[in-house]
């Protein structure tokens, strides 16, 4: 058979590896002996059926010379991408290897591919290049069997990537040194930006800077006629428009203008709103920020910033700077985890610095507001820094109405409200609780489909703010029927006892945590004086409903609705031993003021300096008047059986009962004026 012959014959065969680029894969020898043994047959048919047989050699051996001769040279060192374009299966690569036809075997990229010198057992110099894709993690069954066929192989370790190399630098290196440098250089053009070139924030992306909001002229809506309740303080405070306005009608005289001005009040009593009216009424520069917003976690931030702001103000006199929550930054010194180096401190000091570097014509009036005043600094509050305390307390009766008036003037109320009366039924509420309470209302009126605000949605507004949002009613039974003989108790008791207040309106309707509720109506006036017997009214009427409970059901049936009923009790009559000395211990003091404080710490620090003894007779004294409330309770139940269950009967029927109405009912079975007078006798007796 001559070679020609073959060639064809091997042509018709399908190879397994077909090359894609014959350029680049060395080029065979021009002549080729074929072996005469067995082994180097089986060898042959092997190559045969890849198609790297006769016919790549027989075409190899028509190429010129110079081609064969450069085809003969060994191939340089390259990559696995240039070395080789043919590829080869792993499992063929096995065959390969088991059959003795593999040369050399070269490892690149981790293991993950080789390229494969095969012999061509056809030509003696005849080699086949192929790359194969190993499997992950380079087997250890194909390093065994390389070396048991003797195939020389080696790894070639991965080439640095000049790109990767350089982008790992900037990202390790050149950033962070970026970064560095634009702080220097902000810093240093912030310095020369300054008079001078020295003093004043000097920190990097404005840290340093003062958060305030600045109005150059004010345009707050919001005037002296705006804020009402406040009367006293709203005259204060003309004083001051006038200082901002004409100084020196004041300086001819030889008046000093106030440097700082603080407010003092609950929360929600109008202090914010009085700030926004001066600068209104002034029209003077309007710096306006929360004391929090001086201190940062960076020490020195918050001494920058305050630096900043009274430079900006001085830049801008006259001008009213107001500081919200000046507690915040103003807490008494040496009470904090840091000593005197820390953050909260050195921003203090430094405001003490400047509100006491004020010349006395300079036109900058400071006004602070806190609601708790016990914790500010003694520095802080002493003349020639916050010259004035304006107190800024909950509005009485006739403060309540003018809010309410303010805060009506643009809702459509039916001609049956009375503010008066609303105004006499929330003691205690805030210019702010006024506010909710109105626009409650007419969000309530809009759900009802209504046009105006009637008494119902203004009733139902104050029981959602006091006790919560109504729940679902209570279906008839033990439960329902408990609660109605506790809430008639409560009414009950506080009728009979004089010093009590009026009842509003009793209901089984659930509202927050409480089953049913018992509404009173405080007197025209608020009393800013409360009696002894007044204190004692009200335990008794808190009382009446455990003892209701005790009386009707048996002591064994005395449930755990009485548990807020029974911790204010407790506390009225601790207040009436400890604090107002209407107890038998005498008229003492038995509390240090620092341990009433609402402030954590200021409690933590209290020095107990009560006796064992002295706390024990408190004890027994505070024992002493709930038990005799108790007794007072319980005999107005077991004297008025029958009013109380004719009551419950119709409280069951309607679930809300108004004070009207549960008086006239009373009424039937009792002499009211008479009953109070003769409790009246007897508590004083049990009191003797």
């Amino acid at each position: 058979m001559s070679p020609t012959a073959m060639s064809l014959t091997t042509t018709s065969r399908l190879p397994i590896c077909r090359a894609q680029d014959p350029q680049k894969r060395p080029l065979p020898s021009a002549k080729a002996t074929p072996p005469d043994t067995t082994e180097g047959l089986s060898r042959r048919r092997l190559l045969q059926s890849a198609g790297l047989g006769l016919g790549l050699g027989l075409a190899a051996a028509r190429l010129p010379a110079p081609a064969r001769a450069e085809a003969s040279a060994p191939p340089p060192a390259l990559a696995p991408e240039d070395a080789t374009s043919n590829r080869m299966s792993y499992s063929r690569f096995l065959d390969y290897l088991d059959a003795g036809a593999v040369r050399k075997v070269d490892i690149f990229e981790n293991g993950t591919v080789a390229v494969v010198e095969l012999d061509d057992p056809a030509l003696a110099s005849r080699t086949h290049r192929v790359r194969v894709q190993l499997p992950p993690g380079l087997p250890a069954e194909l390093l065994r069997k390389l070396r048991d066929k003797g195939v020389d192989f080696a790894a070639h370790p991965v080439e640095p990537n000049p790109g990767l190399v350089l982008l790992d630098f900037l990202l390790n290196f050149g950033f962070p040194l970026l970064f560095v440098a634009t702080l220097i250089w902000r810093s240093i053009t912030m310095n020369n930006n300054l008079p001078g070139g020295t003093g004043g924030p000097n920190l990097p992306f404005g840290l340093g800077k003062s958060k305030a909001k600045f109005q150059m002229e004010p345009n707050t809506g919001i005037t002296f006629d705006d804020v009402a309740g406040v009367d006293e303080a709203k005259q204060d405070f003309q004083e001051i428009v006038q200082f901002l306005r004409s100084p020196e009608k004041f300086a001819a005289l030889g008046a000093r203008i106030p440097r700082g001005v603080l407010l003092v009040g609950p929360p929600g009593t109008g202090k914010t709103l009085l700030a926004k009216a001066i600068a209104g009424e002034a029209g003077v520069p309007f710096f306006s920020l929360s004391g929090s917003e001086f201190i940062e976690m960076f020490v020195g931030v918050g001494a920058s910033r305050v630096r900043d702001l009274f430079a900006k103000a001085k830049a801008n006199a006259p001008c009213l700077v107001f500081i919200d929550e000046v507690d915040a930054v103003g807490r008494q010194r040496g009470t904090g985890i840091g000593g005197g180096n820390d953050e909260r401190e050195q921003t203090l000091n430094q405001l003490l610095t400047e509100m006491d570097g004020f010349a006395g014509d300079s036109g900058v009036i400071v006004i602070a507001a806190t609601n708790r005043p016990e914790i500010l600094d003694a520095a802080l509050l002493r003349p020639g820094r916050f010259d004035r305390q304006v107190s800024v307390a909950l509005p009485d009766v006739r403060g309540r109405e003018e809010i309410l008036k303010v805060h009506a003037a643009n809702k459509r109320l039916d001609a049956d409200v009375s503010l008066a009366v609303v105004a006499m039924r929330t003691p205690g509420f805030s210019g702010a609780d006024l506010a909710n309470l109105m626009n409650e209302a007419a969000i309530l009126a809009g759900r009802r489909g209504k046009d105006r605000i009637t008494v119902k949605e203004i009733d139902d507004s104050i029981d959602r703010i006091v006790a919560g949002l109504e729940g679902t009613a209570m279906t008839d039974g033990k439960t329902k029927l408990l609660v109605a003989y506790h809430e008639i108790g409560h009414a009950l008791c506080a009728t009979l006892t004089p010093g009590h207040d009026e009842v509003q309106k009793v209901t089984l309707i659930p509202r927050g945590q409480a089953r049913g509720l018992t509404w009173f109506l405080p007197g025209k006036e608020d009393p800013t004086l409360v009696s002894k017997q007044q204190i004692f009214a009200r335990i008794v009427g808190g009382l009446g409903g455990r003892a209701a409970e005790e009386v009707i059901f048996g002591e064994a049936e005395v449930t755990t609705g009485g548990a807020g009923d029974l911790q204010q009790v407790t506390q009225v009559a601790r207040q009436m031993v400890t604090a107002f000395g209407m107890s038998e211990i005498g008229p003492w003091a038995l509390v240090e003021p620092s341990a009433q404080s609402g402030d954590v710490v200021m409690r933590m620090l209290a020095r107990n300096s009560m006796s064992e003894r002295l706390a024990a007779d408190i004890d027994a004294a505070v024992k002493g008047i709930v038990d005799r409330a108790y007794e007072v309770a319980k005999e107005h139940v077991r004297r008025n059986r029958a009013a109380i269950d004719s009551l419950v009967d119709v409280l069951m029927e309607k679930e809300t009962l108004s004070g009207d109405e549960f008086r006239a009912i009373l009424s039937e079975y009792v002499d009211i004026g008479k009953e109070q007078r003769e409790t009246a006798a007897r508590t004083e007796l049990v009191t003797a």
